[in-house]
């Protein structure tokens, strides 16, 4: 039966692949594919009718796609538990922790058509490679860029984040306390984390990641300092564009999508990775241990790695595609996302992933993700 499934899920693979054939696949696949992501991951031209990659894969397949959006991996990595998705668009900090849990269960690479294809640099990451297995298949990466509103800063770009950190004068010559923004995840920490490696260096912090009792109480100093010039704690992507719009807003950790969609409506927004660098994302489909649809899983992951769905989520996300072909592949606004989202940029960026008290850095004795959680949801509320 398996290798009955393995030849039909080839011919799918065909037509999904052809520019022109459209193969109904009822049979093969189970009719339906549950799939949790980050917004702007999995876009059916709602938005935009330029971008859907979704319906072509729903006609070519005959898997009804649901999708739920998630503001966190924490958020990921709870309805994941719940066991009711089958994919999920896992980042560094989630991945880790849903392999440990066995919510995920290991792929068979043969059967992704386009894995030769992947970036070399991706293929044996950590964050979702593991012993001998491999847990997912990448999907797409990029920076937690600093977005700032232009109207405000001028031709005075920030070049540092110190500008969300510490209580400064703005180039409007007010206070940036109230106006700034931190994202509401304990993963943020890292980016506090990473700045200090920049502002003190003698913490001897190599890894923001990894951090020993020292390093992690520095970063909780500077946390609780920064907690009284931060308006809002955000993770709905949606309320953190109506906050630089209305709200007063002006500087803060985002991702690339709010900054495309935020300039797509003329706001004057635009965004820079600070000297001090950048954490960001690299995520990983991967399948829930019990998917209830695993053969639309594989067609899903299989489609995920052609041109035509990495391309335009590149575009429309300001993110990077993980396989070679897409960066000269053609895009719905007729773009070069490879080179306007950094692509060459990929060895500067401190990707996500769960802190662990086993760490090479700091000879083992790293504080773990757990006690992270409960100090910022601490500082969050003042304490």
């Amino acid at each position: 039966m398996v290798h009955v499934r393995a030849a039909l899920m080839g011919v799918l693979m065909v037509g999904l692949g052809a520019a022109n054939v459209v193969v109904h696949a009822a049979n093969v696949g189970e009719g339906a594919l549950d799939i949790l992501a980050w917004p702007g991951y999995v876009e059916r031209g709602e938005t935009d009718a330029k971008y859907n990659w979704v319906t072509p894969f729903e006609q070519a397949t005959g898997c009804k796609v649901n999708v739920k959006t998630a503001a966190t991996s924490d958020e990921m990595v709870s309805l994941m538990t719940q066991g009711v998705y089958d994919l999920v668009t896992a980042s560094g900090d989630a991945s880790l922790r849903l392999v440990a849990g066995k919510r995920v269960q290991a792929i068979e690479t043969a059967r992704i058509t386009d894995w030769a294809q992947l970036d070399p640099r991706l293929k044996s990451a950590p964050w979702f490679v593991v012993g001998d297995k491999i847990y997912g298949v990448p999907y797409q990466w990029g920076p937690n860029v600093l977005m700032y509103d232009a109207k405000v800063f001028g031709k005075s770009a920030p070049t540092s984040w110190s500008v969300v950190f510490e209580e400064q004068k703005l180039p409007d010559g007010k206070s940036n306390k109230g106006r700034v923004q931190a994202y509401d995840g304990a993963i943020y920490m890292a980016d506090a984390a990473l700045y200090l490696m920049s502002k003190r260096p003698e913490l001897g912090i190599k890894n923001p990641y990894e951090l020993n009792a020292a390093q992690y109480a520095a970063v909780l100093e500077l946390l609780r300092h920064q907690k009284p010039l931060i308006h809002r704690y955000w993770h709905d992507y949606n309320v953190q564009m109506s906050d630089f719009k209305s709200e007063g807003v002006v500087a803060s950790g985002s991702w690339p999508v709010q900054v495309n969609l935020l300039r797509a409506e003329k706001k004057p927004i635009a965004s820079v990775i600070p000297k001090e660098g950048a954490t960001g994302w690299a995520d990983t489909t991967m399948m829930h241990a019990q998917a209830k649809h695993p053969m639309c899983a594989y067609a899903w992951m299989n489609w995920s790695l052609s041109d035509k769905v990495q391309a335009p989520v590149a575009e429309w996300f300001g993110s990077n595609p993980v396989t070679k072909t897409a960066c000269s592949a053609k895009t719905p606004g007729d773009s070069k996302p490879c080179s306007t989202n950094g692509y060459e940029n990929f060895s500067k960026i401190a990707f996500w992933r769960t802190p662990q008290a086993a760490c090479a850095t700091q000879g083992n004795a790293c504080v773990p993700y757990s006690k992270w959680t409960a100090d910022y949801i601490a500082i969050q509320g003042g304490r």
